[in-house]
């Protein structure tokens, strides 16, 4: 079943974080943070490739010292082809030792890095390394003189921050750099977007900060985050959460996928059931989704536990059940097999991967991703 509502999105300057492209045509990428300590060369690598196998396409990573510069050098060596930004705050040396040691894009906030002579040199260093920076406003560290002229943190107040930090990275004739605007307030956080959008031409990181764990967090994000993006705000985002860094990937895909934006992975169509089920349709969607997790290719599957909507969603699905004595598999909008209960989820999981195999089109994959691994 395809929508037909396409999305504008908003035209921005495309920069690069590695090998992915953020703004302009390029697909709204999908970004975390690892939880570790930086420090910790092996905890922080095998994160780092949890979240690459879930789908991020770009890793930040905080560098608050001197030694964790010198760690990320490492870690930057083992994950070799995945994009890393450096997380920085208040020593721009460590910004300095974190590009040189092969950082794809420096985080920064310029107005906790010490006056402009220093801004200025983690900007030289920025340009001698062709890296963008990612300027980053956040409601919980606005500038003090703007807590007192608005009283506290709203939307104009962060506009206004991010216009100073802008006008700064203009002065040194810096354009190549991505900005977000983040408070845990929903409203706030959408309203601060949409102004700053009409008003510059960077590409916009998208992110609902401090948003909580993993299910209230993960509703805030997609309220907040699906307002911008359905308005054609964003060029990448990140799910902030009090969880797992996959989780944040995982739903991140979610959002995007529920907005037709991108495709990834199989897009289970499930039921919420009800007495009328003919097989535990929540164990057999739970067992599904362990199943399927290494699989990257976009396929609809529909799990309907009874005859009311199953047949018309198993249908519209590339593959699907309708619940039945014994239930309906349906291949292609046409009943193919008759599956009882006990064999039903190896019976589904055989068709995906037999189909995937013959490499026939599931579902179209999103115009515009790069041919270089972005959609993946």
């Amino acid at each position: 079943m395809r929508s037909l509502h396409q999305i504008q999105r908003r035209k921005s300057r495309q920069i690069r974080v590695g090998r992915v492209s953020v703004g302009g045509d390029a697909p709204v990428s999908v970004q975390t943070m690892t939880s570790t300590d930086t420090e910790d060369v092996d905890a922080t690598v095998a994160q780092i490739r949890d979240c690459m196998k879930a789908g991020a396409d770009i890793v930040r990573v905080s560098v608050p010292t001197l030694a964790a510069a010198k760690a990320f050098r490492e870690i930057k060596k083992q994950v070799g082809y995945t994009p890393l930004v450096a997380d920085i705050h208040f020593n721009y040396k460590c910004g300095i030792a974190a590009a040189e040691a092969g950082a794809d894009c420096l985080r920064i906030n310029p107005g906790n890095i010490g006056g402009e002579k220093k801004i200025a040199e983690v900007v030289s260093c920025a340009r001698a390394h062709r890296i963008p920076i990612r300027v980053g406003v956040n409601a919980g560290s606005l500038e003090r003189d703007l807590q007192e002229k608005y009283g506290e943190p709203n939307s104009d107040a962060l506009v206004e921050s991010a216009m100073r930090h802008i006008d700064i990275l203009d002065r040194f004739d810096f354009p190549d750099f991505k900005i977000s605007l983040k408070a845990s307030d929903v409203f706030m956080t959408v309203e601060a977007y949409r102004k700053l959008a009409a008003r510059i031409e960077q590409p916009l990181h998208l992110g609902i900060t401090e948003a909580g764990g993993l299910r209230a967090g993960s509703v805030k994000s997609a309220i907040g985050l699906g307002m911008l993006l359905a308005d054609g705000i964003g060029d990448t985002l990140r799910v902030s959460l009090a969880a797992d860094p996959v989780e944040e990937v995982k739903v991140g895909w979610d959002i995007l996928k529920a907005l037709h934006l991108r495709t990834r992975g199989i897009n289970l169509i499930a039921c919420p059931s009800c007495s009328r089920q003919n097989f535990n349709v929540i164990k057999t969607v739970a067992e599904l989704e362990k199943r399927f997790e290494d699989i990257d290719e976009a396929m609809d599957v529909a799990v309907i536990g009874c005859v009311v909507n199953g047949p018309g969603e198993a249908r519209e699905a590339t593959l699907g059940v309708a619940g039945g004595y014994p239930n309906s598999v349906y291949v292609d909008g046409e009943i193919k097999h008759k599956s009882h209960n006990a064999e039903l989820v190896d019976t589904l999981e055989g068709l995906v991967r037999a189909r995937l195999k013959n490499k026939q089109p599931a579902a179209d994959a999103q115009d515009g991703e790069d041919a270089d691994g972005q959609g993946a």
